[in-house]
């Protein structure tokens, strides 16, 4: 089922298994059509179900990989080598791996050394590889988008930040109530406002009261996802859950 709000396509799925079967073939198609596709990578609970199914298509045969191209989202700092909470791991583990993306096909967010050097090295990396062709994020208890916690304006570069206590205790479902690294890099609004395309995946009914707001509200750095309102080329999919009634 797919609506219009402000310049947001938004496509409503039952359940989540609807919903990453449709995102999956959303980023298939646009893999189809661009086969060195850049794409900015989320991780979080929220694609993962999508990845999986990325995966089944291409060792079924139905998806082609060879030149996509990926570019982590954000990555969290103060990490020692080799740390499971590491982003890049996760990335790793979700999407390159299966989908046998090799390492020199991908852009890290590498901070483990100076933080902002790292950051403006990854701007460098972006900018010579011709940007990002899709953003595929997840939606923030408080509206972020990466970790651009609020507020965070359109054209907020990549940075580090202090995690807020919203994303803190949302990160907690992950590694554990205090095991939350408080800081973090991210890629940029204004480098996901810049993306050809982005799609936002959203599941389940503690995301609706952001989600509503996303959609709703005035745009504002109060709630970074919803500056995406100010563009074209955004495609919101959320199940019946998130968006509640329709």
């Amino acid at each position: 089922m797919v609506g219009q709000g402000s310049a947001v396509e938004i496509a409503i799925e039952h359940d989540a298994t609807a919903l990453a079967h449709a995102a999956a073939a959303f980023i298939a198609s646009e893999i189809a059509c661009f086969p060195s596709l850049a794409i900015l990578l989320a991780t979080g609970g929220s694609p993962m179900a999508t990845y999986a199914e990325l995966a089944a298509l291409r060792s079924r045969g139905e998806l082609d990989t060879s030149g996509v191209r990926a570019v982590q989202l954000d990555e969290y700092l103060d990490l020692a080598p080799g740390d499971p909470r590491s982003l890049a791991g996760w990335m790793e583990r979700s999407f390159t791996g299966p989908l046998g993306i090799p390492r020199e096909r991908s852009i890290r967010l590498d901070v483990s050394g100076d933080a902002e050097a790292g950051c403006r090295a990854f701007d460098a990396a972006v900018e010579a590889g011709g940007g990002i062709d899709l953003a595929v994020l997840g939606l923030g208890p408080n509206g972020h988008l990466g970790f651009n916690e609020p507020p965070s304006d359109a054209d907020a570069g990549t940075r580090v930040v202090a995690l807020t206590p919203e994303s803190i205790v949302s990160n907690a479902a992950y590694w554990g109530e205090g095991n939350v690294p408080l800081r973090a890099a991210t890629a940029g609004m204004q480098m996901i406002m810049q993306a050809r395309r982005v799609l936002v995946i959203v599941t389940g009914e503690r995301k609706r009261a952001i989600l509503q707001r996303m959609l709703a509200e005035p745009p504002t750095p109060l709630v970074p996802a919803s500056l995406l309102r100010l563009r074209t080329g955004v495609t919101v999919m959320c199940d019946r859950d998130a968006i509640g009634e329709q």
